[in-house]
């Protein structure tokens, strides 16, 4: 079953309605769904689908004959290789001259690095053939640095050419609880966490198993499909990946400013920002300011945007030699598990932000949110460092929404709510603003009280789906 895309399907429909010459990019992370989106749009389509190899160009151009006599000439699939692309480009531009005709080229990356100068021989035939026609060009791409660089990127020769761009992302906490409609709402968002709402890791949840089992299954298993990916994708991704996964793994566990990574890792300062820019690039990792106070760069943070990779860092080579012995359940009900609450307070602090940013597009806040994050810093009568959780904004109309996110067994006691209440006072003391709780397991009967005299906002999860 195909599952969630709906806007970039109707926007990939309403491209090919124009009845014109169109190239789209699409673009994103592995395993994030872009074949998968691909194929869904082409299934009542006239297209060539052809998947680049990382090999040379003239079996690239024997794979993307085969293609196009699989898609336009079935009867003729013994048909020896097109002699050259312009010959299989002058084909194609004659099948579109008056027919609307999809032509996927996936993984356009490895076709690119098989033959340079391929961008620019691509770029001649959109110039003076394709965008005469009908021809409905779709080049996709996993090599996120490529892809914007080379394809999108000023450099290009393919500048200016494409006429949409799709960047693929993981599906938000609502979208992967679809994969597992059977599951309670603590599963739904454990399995969010732990797949990053990348679809290939979703679909893998046997829905007639615990989440619990799933997760021994997948990563603590050393057959499972999860338990070397984070490492066979960094190695696909990078050349000294050492590195990478040194950096990756002291931010999963807690370091998160480049003095700090820098005395975990060994590594100085300089392979740091190196590694944390590309790792950036790739969404793994993501750079956070504190809110409010984005021009101040000792306020910088790194974080791990990803889940999987988040949960696999902290957990799994810690494990590897309990898992190589067969113990891998084991060492995930006494390590692993004890630690799971803890684990997803950082991911149920980003939840609620997709919440409260949905939310703010409509009336359902009292106002529209531009913009959310976390604030940080120190506190000058306490003489310590604080942090607010949530800080939604709304810059234009000076309103600000400050949240405390709590993914704990008991409910919100008062003080938490005091406490939140004190902190807001530290920052942007020109905001109007509004307070919220969000919990895991609900709220004592006194904050309940203060929120009906104060107007303070409470969420549970059961609101957050």
């Amino acid at each position: 079953m195909f599952i969630g895309r709906e806007n970039e399907l109707s926007e990939l429909e309403r491209l090919y309605a124009t009845d014109q010459f169109q190239m789209p990019v699409i673009y994103g992370r592995r395993r994030v769904g872009k074949s998968t989106l691909i194929r869904q749009f082409v299934r009542d389509k006239r297209a060539v689908v052809f998947t680049a190899a990382e090999s040379t160009i003239e079996k690239n151009l024997q794979l993307f004959s085969q293609s196009i006599y699989a898609a336009l000439l079935p009867q003729m699939k013994t048909l020896p290789a097109f002699g050259s692309f312009e010959a299989a480009f002058d084909f194609l531009a004659e099948q579109s001259g008056a027919e609307r005709l999809v032509v996927v080229i996936d993984e356009y990356p490895y076709l690119a690095m098989a033959d340079r100068s391929i961008s620019s021989r691509l770029q001649n035939y959109i110039d003076n053939q394709f965008g005469m026609g009908k021809m409905f060009l779709i080049l996709c791409g996993s090599s996120m640095s490529f892809m914007e660089n080379q394809v999108l990127g000023y450099q290009s020769p393919l500048y200016g050419r494409r006429t949409a761009q799709f960047k693929i992302m993981p599906f938000d906490y609502r979208t992967s609880a679809l994969f597992v409609p059977s599951y309670n709402l603590e599963d739904k968002a454990l399995v969010y966490a732990v797949t990053g709402g990348v679809p290939k890791y979703l679909e893998l949840f046997d829905a007639g198993l615990s989440v619990h089992d799933n997760i021994t299954r997948l990563f603590f298993n050393d057959s499972g499909y999860l338990y070397e990916e984070p490492s066979n994708l960094m190695k696909q991704e990078m050349r000294d990946a050492a590195n990478y996964n040194a950096v990756v793994e002291a931010l999963a566990c807690g370091a998160n400013r480049i003095s700090e990574l820098s005395g975990k890792t060994r590594l100085s300062a300089e392979t740091i920002t190196y590694c944390l820019k590309a790792l950036v690039s790739l969404g793994i990792v993501r750079k956070e300011s504190a809110m409010t106070e984005e021009n101040n760069k000792k306020k910088t943070h790194y974080v791990v945007s990803d889940g999987m990779f988040c949960f696999w860092y902290r957990f799994v080579p810690g494990g590897s030699e309990m898992i190589l012995l067969k113990q891998g359940k084991q060492y995930f009900e006494e390590v692993v598990k004890p630690q799971l609450s803890d684990f997803m307070g950082r991911v149920f602090e980003d939840m609620c932000r997709n919440f409260v940013m949905c939310m703010g597009g409509g009336n359902s806040l009292p106002f529209p949110v531009m913009r959310t994050g976390r604030w940080w810093g120190n506190n000058p009568t306490l003489h310590r460092e604080e942090e607010i959780d949530l800080v939604a904004v709304n810059p234009p109309q000076k309103k600000m929404l400050i949240g405390e996110c709590k993914y704990q067994r008991k409910k919100i006691s008062l003080e938490t709510a005091r406490l939140l209440m004190e902190r807001g006072n530290l920052i942007a003391r020109d905001f109007q603003k509004v307070y919220a709780l969000f919990s895991r397991s609900g709220f004592e009967s006194d904050v309940e009280e203060l929120a009906e005299r104060q107007r303070i906002l409470l969420f549970t999860l059961e609101d957050l789906y």
